[in-house]
């Protein structure tokens, strides 16, 4: 029987160790690699190429989206399953965007979490109720603000040319510190550069900027 070889990412030592005692003990399950932040996620999978890869979002160094995004582009026919006990929209709709086969919660039932991973390599997609209904909620309400744009015809803001450049980036779907990377910019001077471009295009988050900014440019 061939196993599931798998490498854990999450900053909390007790996390990962935890993580690898319960998988270690199935029969079809192996933790080949246990990383503390994005960075070594992507090396260890360069390294060892794994079946899956449970990845925290929120660690230090690279965060859990952009090492998603480096996993796929190297390793693309690995599985990544989102781990978090964050239920943020934002997360669960850029994950989505760039490959992730799915979400566990860190607090899920750990008969529920080993079966969410057999049926991820089976090629299941995985989402929790908890955060299905977190994004059918984000859905409706981005159709919402797309059909009030159309009818008010709200989307005619006049940005700066900076801001044209932040919109564009938003729009290819990088992250704060991707945006400060392109720019040349600190990650803070990126952050509030956003937020005031957030004030002017009268939304809370990125989703919603997206569906505004794409009216207009």
């Amino acid at each position: 029987m061939r196993k599931i070889r798998m490498v854990i990412a999450d900053d909390q030592l007790l996390t990962r160790e935890g993580l690898r005692t319960i998988l270690d003990l199935e029969d079809d399950m192996e933790v080949i690699g246990a990383a503390k932040n994005g960075e070594e996620a992507c090396e260890m999978v360069e390294a060892l190429h794994p079946d899956l890869v449970l990845l925290d979002i929120q660690m230090p160094v690279m965060d859990g989206i952009s090492a998603l995004k480096r996993i796929k582009r190297s390793s693309p026919e690995t599985f990544i399953l989102i781990l978090t006990t964050f239920i943020e929209t934002d997360y669960i709709v850029e994950g989505m965007a760039h490959g992730a086969s799915g979400y566990m919660l860190k607090d899920m039932d750990a008969d529920k979490m080993i079966a969410s991973i057999r049926d991820t390599v089976s090629g299941q997609f995985i989402l929790p109720a908890s955060v299905a209904a977190k994004l059918a909620a984000r859905m409706n309400r981005l159709a919402e603000d797309y059909e009030y744009l159309q009818r008010s015809g709200a989307g005619h803001i006049k940005l700066t040319e900076r801001e044209e450049e932040l919109a564009r980036l938003i729009i290819k779907g990088l992250n704060n510190r991707e945006i400060a990377d392109t720019l040349h910019i600190a990650e803070g001077t990126a952050r509030n550069y956003i937020s005031n471009l957030y004030s002017k295009l009268e939304v809370v988050d990125r989703a919603q900027a997206i569906i505004r900014l794409q009216a207009f440019m």
